[in-house]
């Protein structure tokens, strides 16, 4: 028989769909399990997704507060008219409603104490490794339709005269560069948020030592290196905020599960 819920019946395509979509993260959970029973629990685990959402959504159906009109429309965003926009107007709704419902369940969680943070974080200080950061600026002269390769090299060479001669590199910027504002400052940037062409160059200077002139997709760049921040676990006060977020959110979901838990103890359900 098919999966109901307080008569329900819960569409096996949405299962499968939910199915699809914890693949990936769920393989990297079971790695090395036996195929057969790894494929039942991610089923068992999917199902059990459908049956809590399928009780939230039930119980905020039936909640009589009306979800204004405007609501709906910002929601829709636009949508045309006929039976499709009607459906769609049907599933707004449900979703606002949902979301009036989430926010009602945690309204009263309290936010995580300072102490508890301080415990978080002298529990699990190697979860806040920093990557090295540098502080970083530079000079730039695109190479594209409006600006030829010859013309962006003599740009970014009469920059680079001006440094030689002593010119501080804010200031040449912004005559220069093509990124004008703040100096060039790119403020700091750690590996990988950078095309490797500047970041080879960058990574290896000096605190205060300025690039030659080199070439990335976007065009010739002069760089400099501001300072720098080694590798290492971050600050109770770098991490704090990340910290309390994150268990406001845990408290949040275990206030969620808890008052799913009540509507399941209650509910009607019949699986395959």
């Amino acid at each position: 028989m098919p999966l109901t819920v307080n008569g329900e019946q819960v569409d096996d395509a949405l299962i499968k769909r939910e199915i699809a979509a914890m693949r990936p993260r769920y393989q990297e959970l079971a790695s090395g399990e036996d195929p057969v029973r790894s494929e039942a629990t991610l089923r068992e685990w999917a199902r059990e997704n459908m049956i809590e959402r399928v009780l939230l959504r039930q119980e905020a159906l039936r909640d009589p507060e009306p979800v204004p009109p405007d609501a709906i429309e910002a929601a829709l965003r636009g949508c045309g008219t006929g039976p499709e926009a009607a459906e769609q107007r049907r599933e707004a709704e449900a979703q606002i409603r949902l979301s009036r419902l989430i926010e009602r369940i945690t309204a009263k969680v309290a936010r995580p104490r300072h102490k508890d943070l301080v415990e978080y974080y002298k529990k699990n200080k190697e979860r806040f490794w920093g990557e090295e950061l540098i502080h970083t600026a530079h000079i730039v002269r695109h190479v594209d339709e409006n600006n030829s390769e010859e013309a962006a090299h003599e740009q970014i060479k009469a920059a680079e005269r001006e440094l030689r001669a002593g010119a501080a590199f804010a200031e040449v910027a912004e005559r220069y560069s093509d990124c004008k504002g703040n100096g060039g400052d790119l403020g700091f940037v750690p590996r990988g948020e950078m095309v490797a062409e500047f970041e080879d160059v960058v990574f290896s200077l000096d605190i205060g030592q300025v690039s030659d002139i080199f070439r990335s997709p976007f065009g010739f760049h002069i760089a400099t290196v501001k300072a720098r921040k080694p590798a290492g676990i971050l600050s109770f006060n770098q991490v704090e905020s990340q910290i309390e977020e994150t268990l406001f959110q845990e408290k949040k979901e275990r206030a969620l599960e808890a008052y799913v838990d009540r509507l399941k103890a209650k509910a009607v359900i019949a699986a395959q």
